[in-house]
């Protein structure tokens, strides 16, 4: 049996794992679907009370975060404007005033 390219980056090194298929270049997994490639694999980024995330919303920091290899910390309330939303741990990127470009997880932030 032949295992279908990525419809991400088309490589041709897929894999099965368990009833997902997943491409070790980009991380892309996607749904055995019976031959039909064209079903939607987007994963919806939700805030810290489950609302969906969309490039270019407002959100508001509900923790105060410690920025990494910094003494800057990004404050609660701090309002965070034009998110674009990409994969990873950290989900969402930003820049923040007085701190610059930032990358968010969405689980500290919720929309405005």
């Amino acid at each position: 049996m032949t295992l279908p390219h990525c419809p991400e980056c088309n490589s041709e090194f897929t894999y099965e794992d368990g009833e997902m298929f997943v491409c070790p270049e980009c991380a892309n997994e996607w749904a055995k679907s019976g031959g039909d490639e064209t079903a939607s694999t987007e994963k919806v980024i939700t805030d810290a009370n489950g609302n969906p995330l969309q490039d270019g919303d407002s959100v508001t920091v509900i923790k105060d975060l410690k920025v990494k290899g910094s003494s800057l910390v990004v404050k609660v309330g701090t309002k965070v404007k034009n998110i674009r939303l990409v994969d990873g741990d950290h989900d969402i990127d930003c820049k923040i005033e007085g701190v610059g470009a930032m990358k968010l997880k969405s689980e500290f932030v919720k929309k405005s």
